[in-house]
């Protein structure tokens, strides 16, 4: 499964904020007018179902033991939090 997409879907699920740059120039070239905004996208629920849907996909829950359910818990916790990490830093 490709990373890149699966990191997408992740961010559209969970919403994200962009920092916009506009810059005015003179005619000579200078910067007359600089402006910097953040805009916010919400959390996308399409998204969302798209994205659970898919880690459910890769495993078939029901037939696994507590344990293993447990450790399968962890994992995705610890996959989520390193998408979530490395997103916002972008």
């Amino acid at each position: 499964m490709d990373e890149k997409l699966v990191n997408s879907l992740y961010k559209k699920a969970v919403g994200y904020t962009v920092t916009e740059k506009t810059m005015e120039y003179s005619p000579d070239g200078e910067v007359v007018k600089k402006k910097v905004t953040q805009k916010h996208f919400p959390p996308d629920i399409s998204a969302l179902k798209a994205y659970l849907e898919l880690i459910s996909s890769e495993e078939d829950y029901e037939s696994m033991t507590d344990e293993e359910l447990e450790r399968e818990k962890e994992r995705l916790l610890k996959e989520l939090e390193e998408i979530k990490n490395g997103t916002d830093q972008t």
